[in-house]
């Protein structure tokens, strides 16, 4: 917690005390995502490796398939995982939830780094692997909501959509460490070191990182907003949480979950999926399809942050709109332009698409934070958010891998974005505007 003594150092150095809360509650919201999303970028920038090491195949697609098969079913959890770490994040505390989900979250993480391989385990091995990453969907499942509402409910309102396009901005730094690292594990081992041992080396980083979040985050008190709602008096039989959100929030679950499924589809499609993409279906070699996905995750990260801050302007459901509509017309065009491009082309295209995804992602986590009341905003982000990326997020790497082997069009990942982005835009036909909302009682 902030001491009395942490204060009187805050105030010595001639920053208010406000403001270092504020500097620390940002610096534990970013550390989780960046730990829960460095571990999905090694994951999906190996995924050939790993295809190799658990999935052994003389069809390369088919162990694709059963890699990313493994990383679809490790979202199914998800939702139960959103409706255990809500409860926990709205009766207890977003810091309690915070502290304990990024400690099995990094468990989980490392516990990948010493898993046998097929040769050596045989069909243990990919059961082993699944297993693992069930805990990890579990642990996950309350980072992205629990950090976006802990930020959120410290931000000031009129700045609430910058500071909370923290959150997506630390995603997008895990991805791009991930990508650095292994670009660079390309460049300096060889293929038979990488699928001998070098696979592990990434997975091994989650202890530290994990162990540096927690800290952070459990020398912090609460929110502001969670602790005036415990002063408040409460009836001994108010209903859990997830239930207060399927009797009286059902429209705002429904909104939430139709808006979340375009940022689950095109994170993964985008982010994650392309450099498979690249590689496998345009020729690209894997280090330069990973030296493109660093180009284009650098410039996504900044534009997160200036779509956040243009959020706090002209409106969350605003942006949310425009960038649906931008998805709608712009993914199957630009994804036309990569067969035969150049090197700069293909940065060029993917610089374009994180400019559209960044629309959504910069305001998306503000946007569903202003959606529940207190009481229930860490479950309803939780749930709507963990089902979205359940349905459409974890399947997509898959989806588009199976849609291009079964159509035999290699654009069939920008018609799965369009769909996304329709239904988005359908949801947000039926969404409230909350921009700025007060997060002083139980009611905001």
């Amino acid at each position: 917690m902030i001491t009395q003594q942490a204060t009187l150092q805050a105030n010595y150095r001639g920053i208010p005390e406000e403001q270092r809360v504020l500097r620390r509650a940002a610096a534990g919201s970013f550390i989780g995502n960046f730990v829960e999303w460095f571990d999905y970028a090694a994951y999906g920038y190996l995924a050939t490796i790993i295809a190799a090491v658990f999935f052994p195949s003389e069809d390369r697609t088919t162990a694709l398939l059963s890699t990313f098969a493994v990383f679809a079913i490790s979202f199914f959890i998800r939702p139960l995982g959103g409706i255990v770490w809500g409860h926990i994040g709205d009766r207890f505390g977003r810091r309690e939830a915070l502290s304990l989900s990024i400690l099995i979250m990094s468990a989980s993480t490392f516990a990948i780094a010493f898993l046998p391989g097929y040769e050596t385990a045989g069909i243990w091995a990919p059961v082993a692997l699944l297993a693992v990453r069930m805990v990890q969907g579990f642990s996950a499942s309350g980072e992205y909501a629990g950090a976006s509402a802990f930020i959120a409910e410290y931000a000031p309102p009129e700045r609430r959509g910058f500071y909370t396009s923290l959150v997506p901005a630390s995603t997008a730094a895990g991805l791009l460490f991930g990508s650095l690292l292994v670009a660079g594990m390309h460049s300096v081992l060889t293929t038979e070191q990488l699928h001998d041992w070098g696979w592990r080396l990434p997975f091994l980083l989650a202890a530290p990182f994990g162990l540096i979040g927690r800290y952070i985050r459990h020398n912090l008190e609460d929110t502001p907003a969670f602790r005036k709602m415990e002063q408040k008096a409460h009836s001994g039989h108010e209903a859990a949480p997830i239930r207060q959100l399927f009797g009286s929030h059902r429209r705002a679950v429904l909104v939430s979950l139709g808006v979340a499924c375009l940022n689950a589809v095109g994170f993964y499609v985008l982010l994650s999926y392309m450099p498979t993409y690249l590689s496998t279906e345009q020729g690209l070699s894997e280090s330069r399809s990973f030296f493109a996905a660093t180009i284009s995750l650098v410039t996504y990260i900044g534009f997160i942050f200036t779509m956040g801050s243009l959020s706090d302007r002209i409106g969350r459901k605003a942006m949310l709109i425009l960038a649906s509509v931008v998805f709608i017309g712009a993914s199957l065009p630009l994804f036309k332009l990569l067969p035969g491009a150049s090197f700069g082309t293909l940065v060029l295209v993917q610089i374009a698409f994180g400019a559209l995804l960044a629309m959504n992602d910069g305001t998306l986590a503000c946007f569903l934070a202003e959606m529940f009341p207190t009481r229930i905003r860490y479950s309803g982000f939780a749930f709507s958010f963990n089902l979205a990326n359940t349905i459409f997020g974890g399947t997509a790497p898959f989806m588009c891998t199976w849609l291009i082997k079964q159509t035999g069009n290699s654009f069939a990942p920008a018609w799965y974005l369009i769909a996304a982005a329709v239904i988005a835009l359908v949801a947000l036909m039926f969404a409230r505007a909350r921009d700025g909302a007060t997060f002083d009682s139980t009611h905001g």
